[in-house]
């Protein structure tokens, strides 16, 4: 009988209890339930010759770091290791590890060849003994090797889980440095877990609220180059960038890509009003959405393209709203206590994660496209700016904590307000925006 593993928290109420099925695979079904994370080994992976050592332990340490930090695995230590992964080939001894409890082990290989590293690696069943899935491997040069480690995890993270990963993705934001009235904005790329950061921009003016493309290759976002707020888009590769939405008598922002690439959605500021616009990003034409006498902003499409949700405050107080994409009607879909705003649309299309602000403090939640089954994951000082990882499990926002001197930092948590994690970062950082997966 193979062991099929109990349901992860996602839910909060829900009790789970192991349940066994015959011929099937290792697999953690994520939908309701409280569990602990799932232990598993991550061996140093072996290397093939002495110059790949040094890799062979790092990506073996970037994988085990991927999967714990989810918050779905736990790792078990190598001090309580009995078998040691000498051999890539070498068949498992699959009771040494059932011995120390590891439901699931990965295996792996990395060889070098000139600045060519190739990483080899296997997942395997430990309680039915089984491989799942055939080897796979990965390729590239050795600057690349944090990115085959994110590829490895995530190939482990779906095997398992069934969804998609997410290890393999960028973060845009803003880095922030200096004291609080003489504050440093400028735009910053790096991986997922805050490594290899690098600078987009310089200093010399505010930035604010950059979003990535659906392909990640270019970024929108907000300056105040100039002293008024304009959009301008900048690509990723060749960090080149140009204003992209600059009328006179006007303020452009909160910028966000349609779908396909092709359209940006915005505020737009005049005449003592701001509504939403898009624009046509080849041809530069723009149309108007909304004509309320009150504040529309904070847009964002629904994956197909087809819906906007927003923040108003034509009811009196920002709240969340929804309208086709070609604009129309609106409804309301916010109804607790308090103020609602930067409603974001989940990449599966099923949740809407926004910022809300109630009794002095501020959250982070979701709710359905509705408005029903809202939930709050954080609270504190001040939580904001919500992004969604690529797969839609993991939501990276802004906290900023209190005092003169207010450090504004990335922090993620999972949707179901398990796993608070802070990311690392130089120096303060805020507006994260999360590309979709790398390709």
């Amino acid at each position: 009988m193979m062991r099929f593993l109990t349901s992860l928290l996602v839910g909060a109420t829900l009790l789970a209890a192991p349940v066994y099925a015959q011929n099937q695979p290792l697999r953690i079904t994520i939908d309701e339930g409280i569990i602990e994370p799932l232990p598993l080994a991550v061996p140093n992976f072996v290397p093939d010759g002495v110059a790949a050592t040094e890799y062979a332990t790092q990506i073996a340490r970037v994988v085990a770091a991927d999967l714990t930090g989810s918050g779905l695995f736990r790792e078990i230590p190598s001090s309580a290791y009995i078998s040691q992964v000498t051999s890539f080939d070498a068949p498992v001894q699959f009771a040494d590890w059932k011995a120390i409890n590891a439901q699931a082990l990965v295996t792996g290989s990395v060889s070098l060849s000139g600045d060519r590293l190739t990483v080899r690696f296997r997942l395997w069943d430990v309680f039915a003994g089984t491989e799942l899935g055939s080897g796979l491997q990965f390729a590239g040069t050795t600057d690349g090797w944090r990115r085959m480690a994110h590829k490895v995890a995530d190939a482990v993270y779906s095997r398992i889980t069934g969804e998609g990963g997410y290890f393999d993705s960028r973060v845009v934001f803003v880095s922030e440095s200096g004291p609080k009235d003489q504050r440093r904005k400028r735009l910053a790329i790096m991986d997922y877990d805050g490594a290899n950061v690098q600078y987009l921009t310089d200093s010399s003016s505010i930035v604010l609220a950059p979003r990535f493309s659906p392909t990640g290759d270019r970024v929108l976002y907000t300056s105040y180059q100039g002293g008024f707020p304009r959009i301008h888009i900048l690509d990723v590769g060749r960090v080149e960038q140009r204003v992209l939405q600059s009328q006179e008598g006007t303020m452009s922002f909160a910028p966000r890509f349609s779908p396909d690439g092709q359209t940006v959605l915005f505020s737009l500021a005049q005449g003592g009003n701001t509504d939403l616009y898009t624009m046509n990003i080849a041809s530069g034409q723009s149309a108007r959405l909304t004509s309320a006498p009150s504040i529309e902003t904070a847009p964002s499409y629904s994956p197909d393209g087809s819906r906007i949700v927003f923040e108003s405050d034509r009811s009196g107080t920002p709240q969340l709203y929804i309208m086709p994409a070609s604009g129309g009607e609106a409804q309301r879909i916010s109804f607790g206590q308090g103020r609602y705003g930067t409603p974001v649309w989940s990449p599966r299309g099923d949740l809407i994660a926004f910022t809300k602000q109630n009794k002095g403090r501020f959250h982070i939640g979701v709710m359905r496209t509705d408005g029903s089954e809202e939930r709050l994951l954080t609270a504190s000082f001040l939580d904001e700016g919500p992004t969604w990882s690529p797969n839609g499990r993991v939501i990276m926002f802004t906290r900023e904590t209190q005092g003169a001197d207010g450090r504004a930092s990335l922090y993620s948590v999972d949707i179901s307000g398990r796993n608070l994690r802070p990311v690392r970062t130089p120096d303060g950082g805020s507006d994260p925006t999360w590309s979709p997966l790398l390709q």
